[in-house]
């Protein structure tokens, strides 16, 4: 038999199958990299000087805020497992003119925080849920050390988005975990005002809108049908109220849940490692908009957070509002609906599925 007829033994069919396994290995490793925004290719290039300099100006972009000192030790326990929660807050500031061009109003001062969503990750890292709390809802604010070292005191039926800009992060935070028994393990902030330009680095974003909306007063006009939004329009999106529903918070939330989980998409299918420049961008853009708390306040900690949720998949993230009716004295505002809302927290705390019956809101209808 001659030499070219000798069949291949085990070690070289290992050799023809290693670059197959080679193959497969490089796509895992790209889609790590997708979803922490580039994050990780400006690591592995921070031994130059150009990215060095890239890698420390990204990183001092993330503000961060030290919710455990002001917690303390009086909160709810960590899960049994390694599930996480994360208390996002969508921040919003209507001062500066460039605000008053955006339908903003402009000459307000201040930031409230108009979106409020406690998203649970359960153990295993491949669903999640995000659970919306109205702005309006009325809420007991516990004991808070405000940033100025001072103390609130407690007070009850006090509006939900008005803890932010009297106390704090730190206060939202406590308040969450009073009125839910739900341990927060992680806070992230985001600018609306600067994510505008996130969304424009990104290309836009598509979302499906099921009805017209007309809002003079964020100066949204969108007929129904698909549309990708730049990011102005992204803006007056998250924003609008009046054009939606019966022009209450409770409509604008829809659309908020929406759209967070289309431009989650959207950044997630970018090829982010075909250009370092859109990279870098689309990095500086995200990492200028965003607060956290000192665990994920760095570009290193906040790359191995979000590698470690690579498998979860956003289009499959279930959105719900936490269950409300409306209130018996002040028909504008909302309070949790029980038991609806006290059993949707119980399942959140055990790590569990979420019962149908504790999704449903009288308040609207659902």
């Amino acid at each position: 038999m001659s030499h070219d007829a000798v069949p291949p033994g085990p070690r070289a069919s290992r050799r023809a199958e290693a670059p197959k396994r080679g193959r497969k290995k490089e796509h895992k490793r790209r889609r790590g990299l997708k979803i922490t925004l580039g994050v990780l290719l400006v690591l592995l290039l921070a031994g130059g000087g150009t990215a060095y300099w890239m890698f420390k100006d990204l990183d001092g972009n993330i503000k961060g805020v030290d919710i455990n000192k002001a917690l303390g030790e009086d909160r709810p326990e960590k899960l049994p497992t390694t599930g996480q929660n994360l208390l996002v807050l969508g921040s919003d500031s209507r001062a500066g003119a460039e605000n008053k061009e955006l339908g903003g109003g402009g000459g307000v001062s201040g930031a409230r925080s108009d979106t409020a969503l406690v998203v649970h990750i359960p153990e295993g890292r491949t669903e999640a849920v995000a659970v919306s709390i109205p702005r309006d809802t009325l809420v007991t604010r516990p004991d808070c050390v405000k940033a100025d070292g001072s103390t609130m005191r407690s007070a009850e039926r006090v509006m939900f988005n008005s803890v932010y800009s009297q106390a704090g992060p730190a206060c939202v935070v406590k308040t969450v975990e009073k009125m839910s028994g739900v341990r927060i393990d992680h806070y992230l902030e985001i600018n609306f005002a600067g994510f505008k330009d996130l969304v424009d680095a990104i290309g836009g974003v598509t979302v499906n809108v099921e009805e017209p909306i007309k809002d003079e007063a964020s100066g949204l006009d969108l007929t129904a049908g698909t549309h990708k939004l730049s990011g102005t329009e992204s803006l007056a999106y998250v924003r609008t109220r009046h054009g939606v529903g019966d022009g209450s918070d409770l409509g604008r939330i829809g659309l908020q849940q929406q759209f967070l989980l289309a431009l989650l998409t959207e950044i997630k299918s970018q090829d982010l490692l075909g250009s370092p420049t859109t990279t870098y961008k689309i990095a500086s853009s995200a990492t200028k908009s965003l607060t956290t708390d000192e665990g994920l306040a760095s570009l290193t900690s906040l790359s191995e957070f979000a590698r470690s949720m690579n498998g979860v998949d956003p289009s499959s993230m279930e959105t719900i509002m936490l269950p409300v009716a409306y209130d018996k004295q002040d028909p504008n505002r909302v309070v949790p609906a029980e038991p609806q809302a006290g059993s949707l927290w119980k399942a959140i705390r055990a790590d569990g599925t979420i019962p149908e019956s504790a999704k449903k809101s009288p308040a609207t209808g659902g």
